[in-house]
């Protein structure tokens, strides 16, 4: 699904890409050439945009970094480069916000900035797994350490709404995670979410998908907790580390692999960039009115546009807006679905 990004405005929280500024001015260049204006909060004493169609510096010297507590500093820096972005999206100068610094400080600042979609009890970080043959969005992966079933009911209309409307997935498959397939496998908020989801007629709900499965793309979308998808997360991003540096040092093991090794170059190029994190740009809250997008402060310059790319299409899309509609038609922003609608 192609969608014209051109004069989407995006602001951009311009701390925290740990290349330093030279890597974020290089992925903001990239985005130029689609047309993306992108409003970056930073000093202008080390942020040169000089040149760059579209990009626009507004001096901010205050940061907020992984060493701070997230509420407290947000509440406390009204003049951050975080809040400031957020408050340039809620008012309207900007369509979305991204950040590559701390995600706490941008989930809170995001949270707090850009409220809630009506009806949403808990916004999820959601993030997209580069699988092999189709991509996979997951959530949540941090947001929520606990949920009831009402959450992972609301997770997995959200998923499916951002994975049809962004992703350009038609009628997403979504999948729960739990330890086995059968409905009643798993804690009882998997077991009533699993019961709710299966008597929706709005989403193609598979049913309980396992770990096994994740790498095997078995769903379009996997709904779970914070704690587990951040371990999920975290632990495939390890494997794949992990698999490439054995796939290198096994193809120059002796002459006979390094011969296959060259005739197989090609295609584990393309495998491994299809793999890297800086592909898919980073992790989106889903459940406010506006869209936020929270990159890999490791980003490199691709890593820093697709950032920006999926935050610009996030908005071009109206990503917030198909969410609410979908919703309202299964009665979810009234609280009329699941086991309750407890906070």
């Amino acid at each position: 699904m192609t969608v014209d990004l051109g004069g989407t405005r995006v602001a951009l929280d311009g701390f925290g890409v740990e290349k330093g500024f030279d890597v974020l001015e290089a992925g903001i260049r990239q985005v130029a050439d689609d047309g993306i204006c992108v409003r970056v909060f930073g000093p202008a004493d080390r942020i040169d945009l000089g040149g760059i169609p579209g990009a626009e510096l507004i001096d901010a010297r205050e940061s907020i970094s992984n060493e701070d507590e997230p509420v407290p500093a947000v509440r406390s820096r009204p003049e951050s480069s975080i809040v400031r972005a957020v408050e340039d999206t809620r008012e309207g100068r900007s369509e979305a916000v991204v950040s590559l610094g701390s995600t706490g400080a941008a989930m809170a600042a995001s949270t707090f900035g850009l409220k809630r979609i009506r009806g949403v009890q808990r916004p999820a970080l959601a993030a997209v797994v580069p699988l092999p043959g189709r991509p996979v969005l997951l959530l949540d992966i941090g947001a929520n350490v606990e949920v009831r079933a009402q959450h992972l009911i609301q997770f997995a209309y959200l998923g499916a709404a951002f994975s049809s409307a962004v992703m350009g997935v038609e009628s997403p498959t979504v999948g729960l995670l739990s330890v086995g397939e059968e409905s009643g496998k798993g804690r009882d908020e998997e077991v009533e979410a699993n019961r709710v989801l299966s008597e929706s007629g709005e989403i193609d709900f598979v049913g309980n998908v396992e770990g096994g499965d994740i790498p095997g793309a078995g769903a379009d979308v996997i709904v779970t907790d914070g704690f587990t998808g951040n371990v999920v997360v975290k632990t495939m991003e390890g494997v794949v580390t992990l698999m490439t540096s054995a796939i290198r040092t096994a193809a120059r093991s002796n002459p006979v692999a390094a011969a296959g090794g060259l005739m197989l170059r090609p295609a584990l190029s393309s495998l491994r960039h299809d793999l890297h994190p800086d592909t898919t740009g980073g992790a989106i809250l889903l459940g406010l009115r506006r869209v936020a997008v929270v990159g890999h402060g490791s980003s490199g310059p691709d890593g820093v546009a697709n950032a920006i790319r999926v935050a610009a299409r996030g908005a071009a899309v109206d990503a917030p807006g198909l969410t609410e509609e979908m919703l309202h038609r299964v009665g979810l922003n009234r609280g009329a679905i699941g086991s309750g609608a407890q906070a």
